[in-house]
């Protein structure tokens, strides 16, 4: 089966993982250097063994082709992955005078008291976001991230780079090329962004008329994180391919510090019970061409038929 890479990855973390603190403070099992491989020929990578929201990932890969960097566009799509890290700036800065939210990303996992507190004040900060634009520009952009480095690094001389334009142009003209590579790293940005980039770096392989994609991610929060990720890529690569007129041929993950929250084993663990089921296919509207045009009803999936859902809470 096409998860069974995930799964393996899981196990193998599971069973030879080193016990590490993290930023987080909620400890996490982790290897260093781990490499999964999925032919897109045999489907589209999307977990059965869970349900994982597709709308979700769809909007977030969106997102990030327009270049945005304000999650108002994700709000007003009903996502809400980015909202922590947004809440957190506002309530870091002088103009929150709202109830103590000091240390609220893990205080509000154990406190059932001081959750409701925090997502009642989270709430009203997204509608804020939404309905005030002044505030919502302020407050809803996360600085720097992926969106702004993929479409428009800001070069030393003052050029604006345009790196994923510039890959395509490069597979249109030169799909041999080594140098089809996208950084979501920028060391004097990282300081001003929500969350420095996790999905690092990326870079396309041209064979066979095949359109292969590498993404090196430098984290990983296995439970939640790498399905989501797998499957942005994997969209990604697709929506590339159709554009210059390839098939799809494999997405490779590496990733750096593979790991599993403390918070999260009771659930990948009733996870790793399931059995996997066929993969999903994928549709793309034929009418549209470019990348850039696409809109949330010109992807689908076809026979995508998961087990349920399995709710755990996200590390900030």
């Amino acid at each position: 089966m096409l998860e069974d890479a995930y799964l393996d990855l899981a196990k193998t973390v599971l069973t030879t993982g080193h016990k590490k603190t993290d930023r987080t403070g909620t400890g996490t099992i982790s290897l260093f250097g781990y490499q999964m491989r999925f032919n897109l020929q045999e489907g589209f990578p999307l977990l059965t063994t869970k349900k994982v929201p597709f709308g979700l990932i769809k909007s977030e890969l969106l997102w990030f082709l327009k270049g945005d960097t304000n999650i108002r566009y994700l709000l007003q799509h009903h996502n809400h992955i980015w909202d922590e890290w947004a809440f957190q700036r506002y309530v870091e800065s002088s103009d929150y005078q709202g109830p103590d939210m000091t240390d609220f990303g893990r205080r509000s996992l154990t406190d059932p008291d001081f959750n409701a507190q925090y997502q009642a004040e989270k709430n009203t900060f997204c509608e804020r976001v939404l309905n005030d634009q002044v505030f919502g520009d302020k407050y809803g952009d996360l600085g720097l991230v992926y969106g702004s480095q993929w479409r428009a690094w800001q070069g030393h001389n003052g050029e604006t780079i345009d790196q994923l334009a510039n890959v395509i142009e490069t597979l249109r003209t030169h799909p041999d090329s080594r140098r089809m590579i996208v950084s979501a790293w920028n060391p004097a940005d990282v300081p001003s962004m929500a969350l420095p980039p996790c999905h690092t770096l990326f870079q396309f392989y041209v064979n066979d008329g095949k359109l292969s994609c590498q993404l090196y991610q430098r984290s990983g929060d296995i439970f939640l994180g790498v399905p989501f990720n797998i499957a942005s890529y994997a969209l990604l690569t697709s929506l590339i391919a159709k554009e210059v007129g390839l098939e799809v041929g494999d997405f490779v993950h590496t990733l750096g510090d593979a790991h599993i929250y403390s918070n999260h084993i009771d659930q990948i663990t009733e996870q790793l019970t399931r059995t996997p089921k066929a993969a999903p296919q994928l549709w793309l509207n034929p009418d549209k061409s470019s990348i850039f045009d696409y809109e949330m009803a010109d992807i689908k999936l076809t026979g995508y038929d998961p087990a349920p859902a399995i709710k755990a809470p996200v590390a900030v």
